[in-house]
């Protein structure tokens, strides 16, 4: 199962009295597990970014000038999300000004499954706070490079919260190959190593250990050990 974890940044909260999005950052899971690959990119825009959003994300448009516009992003975005289930937290907003930048370039607006992790986490953790922030914090997710909103860093701290709100982090049981069905080569940093540590008991613990097993009357695996003699 392939989801997309969306975020943006803007110039703005208002969409509809001209605001425009800045920045698009996505993180690609399968079965709610990040393969390693995302998307980001910035959009040079004919907008005045607020000082209010600037404080916010520390994006300017003197960094804006050197970026594509959101046209010229638009293909690899549908490409990236195609027709599969968007993570999104307070996906009104995000949606709404993804969907007004669709408009303005003549393209149909989104039609993707949304998963509201605003709604989710309410839902599941019985709490009305659920901005991102206090549910990192809530699921011990560290927040140190967090000085900043940024839509790409955003999306990976929304990946952690999203996989937490839906049972914690567990290996894959499916043994999914990413590199052969994404082709991407950043995919082999989600693969873990798991370290076992053997155990040597000492004389004294072993001999305890025969004594407590023969206190043991009838113990079920005398009759499997008969069966086999």
């Amino acid at each position: 199962m392939r989801e997309i974890v969306l975020d943006t940044e803007t110039t703005g909260l208002n969409f509809d009295q001209g605001d425009r999005i800045i920045e698009v950052g996505c993180v690609e899971l399968y079965n709610h597990i990040p393969t390693g690959k995302t998307l980001q990119f910035f959009c040079n825009v004919q907008k005045k970014i607020s000082e209010e959003a600037s404080k916010i994300h520390g994006i300017t448009n003197d960094f804006l000038s050197s970026h594509q516009t959101f046209k010229e992003n638009a293909n690899n975005l549908i490409n990236f999300l195609k027709n599969d289930t968007l993570v999104i937290h307070n996906a009104s907003f995000d949606i709404g000004f993804i969907n007004n930048e669709l408009k303005i370039i003549g393209l149909p607006e989104l039609k993707n499954k949304i998963i509201d992790t605003v709604f989710l986490a309410r839902k599941k953790l019985n709490t009305r706070i659920a901005n991102l922030d206090y549910l990192c914090r809530r699921f011990e997710i560290d927040l140190s490079e967090r000085k900043l909103h940024g839509a790409l860093l955003d999306s990976h701290l929304l990946a952690e919260v999203y996989l937490e709100l839906n049972g914690g982090k567990q290996i894959s049981m499916e043994l999914y190959d990413t590199d052969k069905k994404t082709g991407n080569k950043e995919t082999n940093k989600t693969k873990k190593s798991h370290k076992f540590i053997k155990i040597q008991l000492n004389q004294e613990e072993l001999l305890r250990h025969k004594l407590n097993l023969k206190q043991i009357k009838n113990p079920l695996w005398e009759k499997f050990t008969t069966k086999n003699n």
